[in-house]
């Protein structure tokens, strides 16, 4: 497979405790939000996924990709290394099911500035200059040095795994594309935003 070639996944696979009800399925742009992402990604990826758990497989609309969850690990590496066990030769650009406010420019922008040497690109806001790990290209190399960090036992966080590795930052030029909507709170926030 070429180096240049992008698998997006959306992870959608959460139980959404703190918002209360499945994030992924909440419409914010005419679409339950995971398809929303879906087609975004469509338009950019060489092949595009919903990461889902099983009892989630017959709410999804006939002809969307999905890869479900393997549960070998926890939290958002679940979706993230399912993915990669399928297809271990692609890079993945990896959305959280979480974002309202994400749209086409800011994908673009962080494929334009990928760089497929490092372990991955990661968006990242301007003053924490954290990187997102469920907004970012994770290269195949990244994966695979990933599947080790969480053999060794160090930490299920894919945050922290980046913050520990070779990662190329991208700070989007719109940063409130990076809001999460995890809460009722931050969903109010984001339909102001929308509004």
């Amino acid at each position: 497979m070429s180096q240049e070639v992008i698998y997006g996944l959306v992870l959608a696979g959460g139980k959404s405790t703190r918002m209360g009800t499945d994030k992924g399925s909440i419409v914010y742009h005419e679409l339950p939000q995971r398809e929303h992402l879906y087609h975004l990604l469509e338009k950019v990826c060489d092949k595009t996924f919903l990461s889902v758990r099983s009892e989630q497989v017959n709410e999804l609309p006939s002809g969307v990709n999905f890869i479900l969850d393997n549960n070998e690990f926890r939290g958002p590496y679940n979706g993230i290394l399912s993915a990669h066990k399928k297809y271990p030769h692609v890079a993945w650009l990896v959305l959280a099911c979480d974002l309202p406010l994400m749209d086409l420019k800011g994908i673009q922008q962080l494929i334009k500035e990928r760089n497929s040497n490092k372990v991955a690109t990661a968006f990242a806001g301007k003053e924490s200059r954290l990187p997102e790990p469920l907004c970012a290209i994770w290269e195949v190399e990244g994966l695979k040095q990933s599947i080790a960090h969480l053999i060794n036992g160090t930490s299920t966080c894919p945050r922290k795994f980046l913050i520990n590795s070779d990662v190329q930052l991208v700070f989007p030029e719109e940063e409130q594309i990076l809001l999460n909507a995890n809460s009722k709170e931050e969903y109010q926030e984001a339909i102001l935003k929308l509004t």
